[in-house]
Formats: structure tokens, sequence, C-alpha cells
């Protein structure tokens, strides 16, 4: 595969702003998607995909047709064009490191900014290969660009060498994962996959069935505002109230002091005065027993505490978010069982583990489409030390054509 062909297609997807913003109920929530989905629309016919469709809500659909002369599944992979709010995805600036020395990486001299493999033990995987990074003022925008940049790459090189045998393929590209939303106007029967795989996992061999369940809670504590020389038994603070609050939830089990299957509840906006005070978290864990106790236990902790005070200061909203797929996936698990036997075949060791996460996977697996995780080869998600390696691209759009092939040989009469 050409590797000057698909930079240029990577970073043609990440300098194009496509931030999705948590606050705006819309759908998608920022125009700004639209950009990159249109020139997805138009690059989708060059290259000669079929049935290529942007609808209404910002999905854009394509067909590979089978060259087969037998039936098997038709399959499908799914990519997000978003990018996280949770840091600047305006003004990409992509540098290209080429033949990695292994040592530091300025990012930027200025502001003394530096990728360092001190801190960041993975970059030395990956010494004498070319790696995109940051400025060091923006993110990448690799999750999830690295993943649509591979599936069009896969598609393109398959319409190029008509002689690999392949069933019909269909490939979604999808808004507002980062925000949680990727999957909720997602026709599947549309779709119309037997199964899918997202590309939109971290480094080389991520192979992931098993996610968090997920939920987001909404806190909120009233308090009452005195002039403070004359507060004593009069004033109630709500930051007072909250910091009360936050201290009784379970110290270590927050995302800082977890790994693995380890569930936590996450603080990740607090906002505050003396009248009101808002706490956001989100709430995960990979067992839906234990995922349901932590419902509860914040709800305890908000009711024991409006008890002790005599009054319903604290108000508490939960929603669910999504589910571990591991319970919908693990019925047809060949779909995990094809894409481990190709990255075997391309010498990539399989590294099959639980997600800290979820993809728009986790949801659609629960809408009919089974839906595992593939590496799509970025680090640092979400922030300036972003980076992608140039050779984990071409291997994920390896396994992409490789999982094309394995179906087409496994389904065979």
């Amino acid at each position: 595969m050409n590797s000057k062909h698909i930079i240029n297609r990577f970073i043609s997807y990440v300098t194009i702003d496509t931030e999705s913003d948590p606050n705006n109920p819309d759908f998608p929530s920022t125009e700004k998607q639209w950009d990159l989905a249109r020139l997805l629309e138009k690059e989708l016919i060059q290259i000669g995909m079929h049935n290529v469709t942007l609808d209404e809500n910002c999905y854009v659909m394509a067909t590979l047709p089978s060259n087969l002369d037998y039936e098997v599944p038709t399959i499908g992979f799914v990519s997000h064009i978003d990018t996280s709010p949770d840091f600047t995805g305006a003004n990409v600036n992509p540098q290209i490191h080429e033949n990695y020395d292994g040592k530091d990486i300025i990012l930027n001299k200025e502001q003394n900014i530096v990728l360092s493999p001190s801190y960041f033990e993975d970059l030395l995987q990956y010494k004498g290969q070319t790696i995109i990074t940051t400025d060091g003022t923006t993110l990448l925008g690799a999750d999830d660009k690295a993943g649509v940049t591979e599936i069009v790459s896969a598609m393109e090189y398959l319409i190029n060498n008509p002689e690999i045998k392949h069933g019909t393929i269909r490939i979604c590209f999808t808004p507002d994962e980062e925000v949680g939303k990727g999957a909720h106007k997602f026709d599947v029967k549309k779709f119309g996959a037997d199964w899918a795989y997202t590309m939109d996992g971290s480094q080389v061999g991520e192979l992931e069935y098993e996610n968090f369940n997920a939920a987001g809670a909404k806190v909120t504590i009233k308090g009452k505002i005195v002039h403070p020389g004359y507060a004593k038994g009069k004033m109630i603070n709500s930051m007072t109230i909250a910091s009360d609050f936050i201290n009784r939830l379970p110290a270590n089990e927050v995302p800082e002091k977890t790994e693995g299957y380890e569930g936590f509840f996450h603080l990740y906006s607090l906002e505050g005065k003396v009248e009101q005070t808002e706490l956001l978290y989100i709430i995960r864990d990979h067992d839906k027993t234990i995922f349901e106790e932590r419902k509860e236990l914040i709800q305890k902790i908000a009711d024991d505490m409006n008890k002790e005070m005599g009054s319903d200061l604290i108000s508490l909203e939960v929603k669910d978010q999504y589910y571990n797929m591991k319970e919908k996936v693990v019925p047809v698990m060949h779909i995990v069982d094809i894409a481990e036997e190709v990255m075997k075949s391309l010498d990539i060791t399989p590294l099959i583990k639980p997600i800290r996460g979820g993809t728009d996977g986790s949801q659609l697996s629960y809408m009919g489409l089974p839906c595992p995780n593939i590496f799509a080869g970025g680090h640092n998600f979400h922030g300036r030390y972003e980076y992608v390696p140039v050779e984990s691209i071409i291997k994920a759009t390896e396994v992409i054509v490789g999982i094309a092939q394995k179906v087409a040989e496994r389904f065979k009469n």
C-alpha cells in the first residue's frame, strides 16, 4: 500500500475541524461535521463505491458489491468522523516524523511541549517508523480519523485489486460518537450487514468485544446565599455540601486508580457558587450487577445526605448510556475469531482485552448489529500528545482487507 497516499488522505481528514458538542441536543451536535461527511461522500463515489448516501443525520454509508459467485454474509466497517470536545480540534497542524529515533519529540518549541518516551513508553514500540503527531496545541484526531482513513483505503485497495475475492461490504461513518450519540440514529436495517467492526481502538493488535456498562449522573445541590457577616445559622453553602458528597464516594474507585475490569466513578465537571453547585459524573463497570450497585450507591449517598440535612437539597439524575457488548457478541464469537485469525496471519499479535470505555459498536450490538472493535493505531487520544504511526494505519487497513478475504473463504460452499 502506498504510504504517501495514506498519509495525504489522513491529513486531509484531520485538518477538518469536526469537534462535537456535548451541550447541544441537535444531531449532529455541530454543523462542521458535515464538512468531512460531504468530502467523504464525494471521495467514496470517486474511488468507485456503490450506493453512496449521506442522510439527513450526517451518516455516510456505501457498498462494495461482492465479486463472488456464491453467497457469504454481508460484513460492515464503521468509524466516526467527530473529534472529542475534551480538547480543541480546530486548526490541527499535523507533524510528520520519519524514521523515529526513540528520543523525545519536540511538539512545540516555543511552549516547551514534548512527547517523551520516558513518560509515554509506548512510543518505543515504533522506533524506526513514521509517526504523525500534533504541534502541541490541539488534538490530532486519529480518534477516529485513522479509522476512517483505514476503511476508505481498504475499500480503494479492494476496488483496485479485483482478484482479491470478497463478499458484500458495507461501510458507515458516524457523527457524534464522542458525545455518546454516534449510534442513536444509525439505521441498522438500511445498513444491512450481518455483523460489523468498528475501527476505533488504539495500539496495533487491539481486538475488543467487551466494554464498560456506562451511565451519566448529574448531581445538583441547592444552597442559600446570605451576607457572610450575618450568615451564622442561615447560609447554606452548596459547595461545602458538594465536597462532602464527593468524599463519600470510594476514593480509590476513580479512573486514575483503576485498570482492566475495575470500574469507577469519574467526576469530570464541577461548577458551583454558594447557591448552587453541579457535579457531573460518569459511572462505569464491566460487570452488570456491580454497575447497578454503583448507581444505587450514588443514589443512597444523595438520600442519606438529604435525610441528615433535613431537607432535599441534593437532586440526582442518572441516565444509562450504553451496555457491555459482550452479551451480544459471545453468541456469534466467530466474528471475533475471524479478526484474530487475520491478525495472526499478518504477524500481528492480537491484544484481546476489555475496552475501558465504549464505541459506537457498544450501542450497535444492542441494536442487532454485533460489532467488535479493532485497533486504528493511535495513542494518547483526546489531547495534545496524541499520535499515530503510519505503519499502524497500514496494518489496520490490511486487517480490513484480510477480514473480507477470510469471510469469503470461510463461508464458501
